[in-house]
């Protein structure tokens, strides 16, 4: 299979607090322009050599001996093949949104060099190019000659873009009147339609509502089967497992893991399970109830996120309440790898939800020894009524638990079960002749 995308020893080096000048005289203009220009012809750059690519220290990428500058990514390299979706993972700062940058061309690498094979189009930012003062039809076209496509194209789709944003009654109505859930997918609903042989993709599934969320899912996935390569950047785990074949993991801009989507997101949550046993969140004013604080501890008060098979988990769950609310229910969920969810554990009782008055409280759970198998966990938590939902953290903490005593098969646990709770159960066993 030939490929699409090829990444060679890609770097991207930025100086702190630098300012691009904007009274440049003629000469200096002339300067940069003709420095750019043999950035593009020099796969590793202008002004740098093939021995400034130089192999990662053990340190962070962003290191560097002069502390103005920092490498947001560096010696970076993939080869994507043709009708390959790959999935780009990684904490806030690891250099995602650099690379497909670099990859869309919206900016210059310092060293290194992107190949391509085909049309490509990016879709970095949902609704750039809209105008408030033009009418939603007006705005299709407008965006979709931005995004690349033919005038005469844009006319043909622009039906199906329509239904798909669900806006007819609003389509001849300035887009500076709709709500920010029309807006959003309205500009989703154009850059859905584009049909380049390389699409690149940063997180702009998270629009709309629920349901529409849903329908933007599921039109990935028809793009994902029409067999155009996809490089897709999300922090939606269930939708990287559902979309792609292949996923690639970065860290403070070093390329860490690629390979299977279930191995990367497997070292992904590992590697965030060490990043601490505390979450500490602010209030968010628009919400009777914001959770504040969410800690882990093992069955000794010790804080940590690492555990023994045959420890107890002890979660602690700090909640502010700003109105009061009758049947509020704090809901623990359970993810294997940030994909596979395992449990759900509520506060209370369906049939005796309290009533909350205003203020601060706690909720402490504890998950009981020998009841997860060994694995990387995400822990989410939602706060919500019977009738709606208040508040929904994905991953707020991450935790691994591990084989560390012994003769654990004795007490109902085989690695090589099927699943990720470990309760046995009762059997009895009686003979019937």
């Amino acid at each position: 299979m030939s490929w699409a995308i090829r990444v060679e020893d890609l770097g991207k080096k930025y100086r702190r607090g630098e300012v691009q000048p904007l009274n440049l005289n003629f000469r200096e203009a002339l300067t940069d322009f003709t420095k750019n220009c043999l950035s593009r012809l020099n796969p590793f750059g202008a002004g740098s050599s093939s021995a400034d690519a130089t192999p990662f220290s053990d340190s962070k990428a962003g290191s560097s001996d002069d502390h103005s500058e920092f490498w947001a990514l560096r010696n970076i390299n993939m080869e994507i093949h043709e009708g390959e979706v790959v999935g780009i993972v990684g904490r806030n700062g690891a250099g995602k949104s650099t690379l497909l940058k670099i990859m869309s061309r919206i900016t210059w690498p310092t060293c290194g060099v992107v190949r391509y094979r085909g049309k490509m189009a990016s879709l970095l930012e949902v609704g750039t190019g809209f105008h408030r003062e033009l009418t939603g039809r007006e705005n299709i076209f407008l965006n979709g000659e931005i995004l690349g496509m033919r005038r005469a194209e844009v006319a043909r789709k622009c039906d199906e873009i329509v239904a798909f944003a669900e806006v007819e009654k609003f389509l001849d109505t300035p887009v500076k009147f709709y709500s920010s859930g029309m807006y959003l997918r309205l500009a989703f609903a154009v850059a859905a339609h584009l049909e380049p042989e390389i699409l690149i993709v940063d997180e702009v599934l998270a629009v709309g509502d629920w349901a529409f969320q849903k329908k933007c899912l599921g039109r990935m996935s028809e793009v994902a089967r029409s067999g155009r390569t996809i490089l897709f950047v999300s922090h939606n785990m269930g939708a990287i497992a559902e979309l792609c074949n292949r996923a690639i993991l970065l860290h403070y801009g070093k390329q860490l893991a690629q390979g299977q989507v279930t191995d990367v997101l497997e070292a992904y949550s590992r590697l965030i399970s060490q990043s601490g046993c505390q979450t500490q969140l602010s209030v968010n004013p628009s919400l009777s109830c914001s959770v504040t604080a969410v800690k882990l501890c093992d069955d000794e008060g010790r804080e940590t996120s690492s555990f023994d098979i045959a420890q107890s988990l002890v979660f602690s769950i700090t909640y502010q309440v700003t109105t009061s609310l009758q049947g509020l229910q704090i809901t623990l969920t359970l993810a294997r790898n940030m994909v596979d969810v395992v449990h759900s554990f509520d506060t209370d009782r369906m049939d005796k939800l309290p009533l909350r008055q205003p203020g601060t409280y706690e909720a402490r759970h504890t998950i009981p020894k020998m009841f997860l198998k060994a694995g990387v966990y995400s822990v989410r938590i939602t706060a919500g009524t019977p009738d709606r939902l208040i508040q929904d953290l994905e991953s707020v903490l991450h935790f691994e638990i591990e084989e560390l005593s012994q003769n654990t098969h004795m007490k109902g646990y085989r690695k090589e079960r099927a699943g990720h709770v470990i309760s046995p159960g009762t059997w009895e066993t009686r003979k019937l002749e």
